[in-house]
């Protein structure tokens, strides 16, 4: 398979694909070196022994953790990111995360990086991680802010899907964003806590995660950093409620 070529500029080669998955990361910059680094410290032995990436995307994370870890599968539902992935890892699962092929407790950690918003029943996916996690197992997840202002997954207008950010849509009401983004969820605090109610799952930390806006930087060098040093002020201090969640705790702890 031709490795994708896709610049910052460039569309998507399947917009179909795009809205239902989401693009995964082909170029590696500051913001997914920063998510790793978060990964790592949280992660900590539970990312070293058995670890699955849920939604692999062509398996750049997943690369470069499978370097410390004792063993580190990777999971997709689209086979051709998973040929893509192949290139660099060895144990590759085409498969749904709502009916995860593995038994209940194999892994130590479960890395899902953006992918809930994009599956189709979220609870059950949820439910299928805490499953595979044996007891005290780690589950490491980000999924989209509603606070954020930009609806990084595009949006359909009169019949057409249009790719890239769009500004302030998810801060319409929800019927009126639902019908824009039909493809893609997009949570409060609120809808995580109602996400995961009920499931054995104990959370060690919540917070907040901005991009590192490297496509800004990229184009325009001076106001991109600029805009990243004020933007990740604001991550530490005030503005606690527009990144990106990152969600972590223990898997099968509750009685």
């Amino acid at each position: 398979m031709k490795k994708s070529s896709m610049t910052d500029t460039q569309l998507p080669n399947d917009l179909q694909k795009a809205a239902l998955r989401g693009e995964p990361s082909y170029v590696w910059r500051a913001g997914q070196e920063r998510r790793l680094a978060m990964i790592r410290k949280y992660g900590a032995d539970s990312v070293r022994e058995k670890l699955l990436v849920n939604g692999c995307g062509v398996g750049e994370y997943l690369a470069r953790l499978a370097d410390d870890a004792q063993l580190a599968v990777g999971l997709d539902i689209e086979l051709s990111r998973l040929f893509e992935a192949k290139k660099k890892n060895e144990h590759l699962v085409c498969a749904a995360g709502e009916h995860l092929p593995f038994r209940s407790g194999q892994f130590t950690a479960v890395l899902s990086n953006e992918v809930i918003e994009h599956v189709e029943d979220d609870r059950m996916a949820i439910e299928e991680i805490t499953r595979s996690l044996k007891k005290g197992g780690l589950m490491i997840l980000f999924c989209p802010n509603r606070g954020y202002p930009f609806e990084t997954h595009g949006v359909y207008w009169r019949g057409k899907y249009h790719f890239g950010n769009k500004l302030f849509v998810n801060y319409l009401p929800r019927s009126l964003r639902n019908r824009l983004a039909p493809h893609v969820r997009v949570y409060t605090r609120g809808d995580l806590e109602k996400l995961f109610r009920g499931i054995p799952f104990e959370v060690e930390l919540k917070t907040i995660i901005f991009g590192a806006y490297d496509n800004i930087i990229k184009k325009q060098p001076l106001l991109g950093k600029m805009l990243r040093a004020v933007i990740h002020f604001f991550e530490k201090n005030a503005h606690q409620s527009i990144g990106t969640f990152a969600f972590l705790g223990c898997a099968q702890t509750m009685k």
